[in-house]
């Protein structure tokens, strides 16, 4: 790793690691190896989000040109969010890409996908079949508990709950029709 972005990123490590403002928002971060290349990151669901409660483990991964490029980031923990591919765990965020500045810091990376778990833009996915399920869920002509009822009928069928929202959104919330598809 080129020397500036060895520097930087130990720096940023123990910013990170000493941080108060980043241990009240249970964001964490360690070594996979020695040379700082590869990190492991854990953020915690923010309150009052569908993902309060949880904990996301995170890859992150130091380019030599960093900080002149961002850290290649993607989620390990499975999540079902419009900007993060429930596939690959890859994420759509600005800063990740195109608006990327140097000054930006492993911190504000880790507080920045913290924020994205409290504002998902399902107009911009990373994941569409998550982001048109989200709109739907949001237009959801039924009260949200009859979605759920319908979410949790189908996960007593044995059908992971991604699935069931996933079949459920792609007709409309017909359940009669959903669960034709995931059972013929």
């Amino acid at each position: 790793m080129a020397n500036i972005a060895a520097q930087r990123i130990k720096r940023e490590f123990k910013e990170v690691i000493k941080s108060e403002e980043v241990a009240k928002c249970a964001i964490k971060v360690e070594l996979l190896n020695d040379s700082y290349t590869e990190l492991k990151g854990e953020i915690a669901g923010p309150p009052d989000t569908p993902y309060e409660g949880g904990n996301f483990i995170l890859e992150i991964k130091v380019p030599e040109t960093y900080p002149f490029n961002p850290p290649k980031v993607r989620f390990i923990t499975k999540i079902w969010h419009p900007n993060i591919s429930s596939v690959t765990g890859a994420i759509c965020l600005d800063i990740l890409k195109d608006q990327w500045a140097a000054a930006m810091t492993l911190r504000t990376v880790l507080l920045s996908l913290q924020a994205l778990l409290s504002a998902a833009e399902p107009d911009d996915p990373q994941d569409a079949v998550v982001g048109d399920s989200i709109k739907k869920i949001l237009k959801c002509p039924h009260a949200n508990s009859d979605c759920d009822d319908k979410i949790k009928r189908l996960v007593d069928m044995g059908v992971e709950d991604h699935q069931a929202r996933v079949a459920l959104s792609s007709y409309n919330w017909d359940l009669e029709r959903a669960t034709e598809q995931l059972f013929s």
